[in-house]
This record gives C-alpha cells, sequence and structure tokens, in this order.
C-alpha cells in the first residue's frame, strides 16, 4: 500500500492533480496508517479529517487532533505538505515577502463546504487570481 500512494504523490505532484480531496476521512486515516502512524488513525477519523480538510493539517493544528509527539508531528506535517505539493508557511514571513503559493490559496477554498466550493477548478481559480491583479 506504501508503494502505491508514493506513485499516486508523485503523480499528484508532477500533473497538478488534486485526487486527495476526494478522500474520506477513512481515507486519510489509511493513508496515515500508510506512512507508519497507525495509531493516529482515530485522531483523524474522530476529527472529520478527510481530503478537502488536509490543507489545515499542520504543526499547529495536530496536537489538538491529540498528536502530541514533536518528531512524529514534524514527519506528518513534511507528508502532508508533500502530498499537497505546498511549502511549508514560515511563521516570520514579512507582509512585504510573497504570497502563499497559489496552490495552497486553492485548497484553502477546496476545504470548505457547499456548492461553490464543490465547483470551483484550479483553472477557474488561476483565472480569478489574475482577474483580481488586473484591477
Amino acid at each position: 500500500m506504501r508503494t502505491k500512494m508514493k506513485e499516486s504523490l508523485a503523480l499528484s505532484t508532477q500533473t497538478g492533480s488534486f485526487y486527495f480531496l476526494q478522500w474520506s476521512c477513512q481515507d486519510v486515516a489509511k493513508w496515515i496508517e500508510s506512512l507508519g502512524f497507525a495509531q493516529y488513525k482515530e485522531c483523524f477519523t474522530e476529527n472529520f479529517i478527510s481530503g478537502r480538510k488536509l490543507i489545515h493539517v499542520n504543526y499547529s493544528n495536530l496536537p489538538k487532533l491529540g498528536i502530541t509527539d514533536f518528531e512524529h508531528i514534524k514527519v506528518i506535517s513534511a507528508h502532508v505538505r508533500e502530498l499537497l505539493g505546498i511549502r511549508d508557511t514560515r511563521w516570520s514571513q514579512s507582509i512585504a515577502d510573497p504570497r502563499r503559493d497559489v496552490r495552497a490559496l486553492f485548497l484553502e477554498q477546496k476545504s470548505v463546504a457547499g456548492t461553490q466550493a464543490d465547483r470551483l477548478t484550479y483553472q477557474q481559480f488561476i483565472l480569478s487570481l489574475q482577474h483580481d491583479k488586473s484591477m
């Protein structure tokens, strides 16, 4: 299973795919297990962490889910960022620095429930950003 997840991750980051947005809480739990953290499966299912909610899984939120081992937090956070294809946002980032990467902004939009978020495509999101910049 671990090899299959790595293959799909490689495909995701190469193609810009967002297949993980379709993951249920159980799918996320299976993925966590495939990373070697079976003991945390319930942390994700009990907190209803679906693929759409993974954008919110980071260093500061994992303890709220019940994961307190700092080394595990670092590893899980790194795997989430890798899966999502995003960089780590620096806590000390200045407002003069460039904005967060576009992929992370898109995933935040997709993390909410509703028909508008359901219908939003990455291409539409990019076009809306370009439109906003031109105004």
